[in-house]
């Protein structure tokens, strides 16, 4: 059974919702799932999982959410991630979404396969949740 760690910050619910559409998908397709608010999360909840996948919206000029998950992410830069396979999530309002693939780029400079990554305006669509659960599947796989 595969391990499979969801790391995230809200603040306005959007990013939860995606968090919640993976989990359950990853659960629903045979993954161990642990699903942290980043407050609650520990280096551990990464380095002993499968695959990863972490959420925030865009914040501060187009940057992850600064105050927890910016220091969280930032743990990860000298551990030896071998290729773990990553999704990236989240949600952004009065920017285009760049910060997903700045913050995609960082990952993979850090070790991590990053294999898919999902950026919302504002609330996610339909689609966009059916596309969060596509990603849940993948990391369960």
């Amino acid at each position: 059974m595969k391990k499979v760690s969801i790391i995230y910050w809200s603040n306005g619910g959007n990013v939860e919702v995606l968090a919640d559409a993976i989990a359950a998908s990853a659960t629903e397709n045979g993954a161990q799932v642990t699903i942290k608010h980043v407050t609650d999360a520990t280096v551990e909840d990464v380095m002993n999982a499968d695959s990863v996948a972490f959420g925030s919206p865009s914040m501060d000029n187009n940057r992850i959410e600064q105050q927890e998950m910016e220091p969280y992410i930032n743990q990860f830069k000298l551990l030896p991630n071998n290729g773990k396979k990553l999704v990236l999530f989240g949600s952004y309002g009065w920017d285009e979404g760049q910060f997903i693939i700045d913050w995609s780029d960082r990952m993979k400079d850090y070790g991590f396969d990053v294999i898919d990554i999902l950026a919302v305006k504002e609330s996610p669509s339909d689609a966009q949740i059916e596309k969060a659960k596509m990603l849940g599947e993948q990391l369960a796989k």
